[in-house]
């Protein structure tokens, strides 16, 4: 008798866009990314981003229905892990709890927050459980690595936590160890930057990558506190605005104007001398993370692992391959597949390979 085969509906909210697919077990059947026109955002902004629900649900029934893929015979949906309260990683089931918190948002707003509301919405519709898996608010940093220097905030709340486990367990199975028996490094290198230390099974280390770390194409990652406090005092900006500076025009774009790794490389390759130095500073930052992770670990990497949508540039997986090497071997994982992560945790609850947690636990 064969492997008993499970249907799951993945859903991945993003900002301007929502990705979601249909998966036997985990193979992908098809897979949608709907991007969203900027009218089509309009009626949204300065709205709680729960108000684009019906909108994005909508969205999803109308592709399936288009591209002929049916509901019927889910076992299960899968949801991305919004802001919530610090959590261990794992998969959790969708309640009540977690979706009161996050209407209530009082770890902020994020188009992530969307990903149990719609994955509970389908769920319900289909008489089937849904799960969010290794939310953005995961945390399994000792106690130690939590004070960030003032006693008023919490370093390192979030990070690409889905992504970097699932390249993780991935270079585990390609090595044929456990994830629990290695001792990683793993530098989500995209929009946002988070460099990670991984030490039992558990991401003990991890840069925020809205606010800690190396500056990326758009994020601007660790910069002077008290100069910023001035700028953002200065009259200058609304507080919209510095919101900006940090997060959409900070990084590579503060400096030449792009957040196209594509287009910078280009301008390297023609002689432009402030593209070659900010693209040398950026490699220069996510290396000395990366070596701050392996005093992490004690100085004992068996890896080092390269992911994210930068991981396809030649030129930047070779200047860390060079930087790196000396730490442990490094490896290239490039893009963020995260709706093959959510199916796959998933997957492995349905299977019985691991006990789906409860929210509050």
């Amino acid at each position: 008798m064969g492997a008993a085969e499970f249907k799951i509906l993945a859903i991945d909210p993003g900002s301007i866009s929502t990705k979601f697919g249909i998966f036997t077990n985990a193979r992908a059947e098809k897979l949608w990314t709907l991007r969203h026109k900027d009218d089509e955002m309009a009626v949204f902004r300065g709205h709680p981003i729960l108000e684009q629900e019906a909108f994005r649900h909508a969205l999803i029934e109308r592709e399936l229905k288009r591209d002929g893929f049916s509901l019927e015979g889910l076992s299960a949906v899968a949801g991305r892990g919004g802001r919530l309260r610090p959590l261990l990683s794992g998969v959790y089931r969708v309640s009540d709890a977690m979706l009161e918190e996050l209407r209530q948002a009082p770890n902020g707003e994020h188009a992530s927050n969307l990903g149990a509301i719609l994955a509970y919405s389908f769920a319900q519709a289909n008489g089937v459980e849904a799960f969010i898996v290794d939310p953005i608010s995961a945390n399994e940093k000792p106690a130690k690595a939590r004070l960030s220097g003032m006693a008023l905030l919490e370093r390192g709340r979030f990070c690409h936590v889905l992504n970097s486990k699932a390249i993780a367990r991935r270079y585990a199975r390609e090595q044929k160890r456990s994830y629990a028996g290695l001792r990683l490094i793993v530098a989500h290198l995209g929009g946002g930057i988070c460099i990670s230390a991984h030490e039992g099974g558990r991401m003990i280390e991890a840069t925020d990558a809205m606010e800690e770390g190396p500056f990326s194409t758009e994020r601007c990652g660790a910069v002077p506190a008290h100069e910023l406090v001035e700028l953002c005092f200065s009259g200058r900006y609304t507080k919209l605005q510095a919101e900006r500076l940090v997060n959409g025009e900070g990084g590579m774009y503060s400096y030449l104007g792009t957040t196209d790794l594509i287009k910078v490389e280009r301008r390297i390759a023609a002689g432009d001398a402030k593209a070659a130095l900010a693209f040398e500073a950026m490699t220069y930052q996510i290396m000395k993370e990366v070596g701050a992770m392996a005093a992490v670990l004690g100085g004992r990497v068996d890896a080092v692992l390269l992911t994210g949508g930068m991981a396809h540039s030649d030129k930047l997986v070779a200047n860390l391959s060079d930087s790196l090497s000396w730490i442990a071997p490094v490896a290239v994982f490039p893009g963020e597949d995260e709706l093959q992560a959510l199916a796959e945790g998933v997957l492995r609850v349905l299977r019985g390979e691991e006990a789906a947690r409860e929210f509050g636990e």
